[in-house]
């Protein structure tokens, strides 16, 4: 099978409707990482075909989720996940990249332009010292630290209202009660990710 049609068949047993242009970018964008792949270790999925239900289909299993949010951060994106298939699948929302790698931050920038994601924005920052101008509607993670960490080292470019979402894997019990007091655990759901066996959740954080 190849990578168009892995793509389009996953996004079909989500429910997930997008163009062609879409798909097309989303395929582009894992072609990308695999060649910068060669030589920068930017994932250690290596074959397209397994990044599709591994890294693209998981990222967009939570655009169900974003709601009225406008502007989204995406803490630790590496080669850009979830931020470059949510900018991809919902071109309403701007979406800011944020990582500390300047490796990672320069295949951000590169796949920013192949792409022509006009709403997509990249930071090379670390997390617990960046100070932008504006908090965003909605601070999400992925594989990027344990629930305390995200709160204590994110939660401040949380704008008023707003809430962060944490990509998890098995039902995270132990972090949830690790949870500083200024937050709370709105819920948790359960993703279902096609041809994706491993467990995923969604944990949903507001300010106390």
């Amino acid at each position: 099978m190849n990578l168009a049609t892995s793509i389009e068949r996953g996004l079909a047993a989500m429910g997930h409707v997008a163009d062609e242009g879409q798909r097309q970018r989303m395929a582009r964008h894992l072609e990308l990482i695999a060649k910068w792949n060669r030589v920068h270790n930017l994932t250690a999925v290596r074959e397209t075909d397994q990044m599709v239900p591994v890294h693209l289909l998981d990222s967009l299993s939570v655009a169900p989720h974003v709601g009225d949010a406008k502007s989204v951060l995406d803490v630790g994106s590496g080669p850009g996940f979830p931020g470059i298939p949510l900018a991809i699948a919902r071109p309403d929302l701007q979406v800011t990249l944020l990582d500390a790698s300047s490796k990672k931050c320069a295949f951000l920038e590169q796949a920013r332009g192949e792409l022509g994601l006009q709403n997509v924005t990249v930071a090379c920052e670390r997390v617990e010292q960046w100070r932008p101008e504006r908090g965003f509607d909605l601070v999400v993670s992925r594989a990027f630290a344990d629930l305390a960490d995200f709160v204590s080292q994110a939660g401040h470019l949380v704008a008023p209202g707003g809430r962060m979402l944490a990509m998890k894997g098995v039902y995270p019990f132990e972090e949830i009660a690790r949870v500083p007091a200024t937050h709370r655990v709105a819920h948790v759901l359960e993703l279902a990710v096609p041809t994706l066996e491993a467990k995923r959740h969604l944990v949903t954080l507001e300010a106390a």
